[in-house]
């Protein structure tokens, strides 16, 4: 099954606690804070794999969630980190950001590898809060959280060369020719239902990758048909056959055939559309010849290279490889985007970032950062709650508050924890 786009969860693992702990030694007096700090989350990786051909496997698995790191525990000892996990996809993916279509980033090597989420930081055990007033600080912090993004994966194979042409102008049976490929072959439009990828050989150390795109019809690029579902396949390419059949035994014109071909790529890429072609005149063993004529003229007026071939009896198929490689030798590889390696695929949050609403006379605190205060704050401790609230107020919690028309007596909530507000 050939699946070339999916759409999945992924969540890198989450911290793990810092511990607070306190340091109990026979013959040791008061020795001290010694909680260890938590683990690192797990990263979610994904990794170019030159095995891997399809994107079947996330059909049937869309989430993916990272470890999380262990909890810190007494004396000093850190939590283990949350181990990575790599997904493997074909060489030729695209990753985007599900929200924005952002391009995060293009698997175009064997084994290159792209963090997509970062597990979250692992948190600071009560050692760290330790100073000369403050000698047993009884809290910690919580880890934060991993980051989480919906993303597209979208493959777009990795071939020099594309099959370019209407359904049944001989694409499957010239890459059946050329290379080991054995694409389904039969008289009828849309025979091929998916690209099929092919190895052409020009001598025993020198050969390229051609991919036979599925006919196009009228409108293809607008989705019509097997639509610009295909079409995509052919941005990575460095040049394209253009395949035409030049008999006009099925009463077609093959100049009418080019010009809507050549249509649809403006409409669907105009930076596609300037590709390189070299025009491939099919079943010229049986073609009419003033049909043909007309046809060569008209290429000739236009600047185009053609080979008047038989996918049938490999007439001119051998010249035209031998053509087409020596061409992709001259021009430069395809690069769909410039990766922008400043770009998040998802929304940093700011260290005083939150978010105030009202509920009749309550206050509701949101944010991942004030949830990571929450979770840091031993509500049992004094030293702990003072520390509590000098935050609200260096952070600009209390003042947001007041300029919302928080009164005396009104409740704020902020996840567990609720407390009358007084000035």
């Amino acid at each position: 099954m050939f699946i070339d786009e999916a759409k999945i969860y992924i969540k890198a693992g989450n911290g793990g606690n810092g511990t607070i702990s306190f340091r109990r030694e026979k013959y040791v007096a008061n020795g001290g804070p010694d909680g260890g700090d938590g683990g690192n989350g797990g990263n979610i990786i994904f990794q170019a794999d030159a095995n891997a051909r399809t994107l079947v496997d996330f059909k049937y698995k869309r989430k993916y969630v990272g470890e999380n790191g262990e909890n810190g525990s007494k004396r000093n000892r850190s939590g283990k980190s949350g181990e990575d996990i790599i997904i493997k996809v074909p060489m030729g993916t695209i990753l985007k950001d599900f929200e924005s279509l952002q391009p995060l980033c293009d698997l175009s090597k064997d084994l290159q590898e792209f963090v997509a989420v970062r597990g979250g930081k692992g948190g600071a055990g009560n050692q760290h809060f330790a100073t000369p007033r403050r000698q047993a600080p009884n809290f910690a912090k919580s880890g934060e959280e991993g980051e989480e993004a919906e993303v597209i994966l979208e493959l777009k194979l990795l071939a020099e060369v594309g099959l370019l042409g209407f359904p049944n102008v001989g694409k499957s049976t010239l890459l059946s020719a050329v290379s080991s490929a054995r694409p389904k072959i039969a008289d009828y439009h849309f025979t091929t239902l998916h690209p099929n990828l092919g190895v052409v050989s020009i001598d025993a150390e020198n050969e390229f990758v051609i991919a036979d795109i599925p006919g196009l019809i009228e409108g293809a690029s607008e989705g019509v048909g097997l639509g610009h579902e295909f079409l995509k396949h052919i941005e990575r390419t460095k040049l394209l056959i253009h395949m035409v059949d030049a008999s006009g035994c099925e009463g077609r014109n093959p100049i009418e055939d080019f010009d809507k071909i050549n249509k649809e790529l403006l409409q669907y890429s105009e930076k596609l559309a300037t590709r390189p072609q070299i025009v491939a005149a099919n079943k010229s063993d049986i073609a009419d010849k003033e049909i043909m004529k007309t046809f060569l003229a008209e290429m000739k007026k236009r600047d185009y290279e053609v080979f008047e071939i038989s996918g049938v009896t490999q007439k001119n198929v051998k010249q035209l490889m031998q053509r087409t490689y020596e061409i992709i030798n001259e021009l430069p590889d395809t690069i769909l985007f410039e990766a922008n390696e400043d770009y998040v695929n998802y929304e940093a949050i700011e260290e005083d970032k939150f978010v105030i609403t009202k509920e009749d006379r309550v206050f509701i605190i949101e944010g991942k950062w004030a949830k990571k205060i929450v979770n840091s704050t031993n509500m049992d401790d004094f030293e702990s709650l003072q520390y509590f609230q000098r935050t609200l107020r260096k952070s600009g919690v209390i003042a947001a508050l007041e300029d919302y028309g928080i009164q005396e007596g009104d409740i704020v909530s902020i996840y567990e924890i609720e407390f009358e507000y007084i000035r």
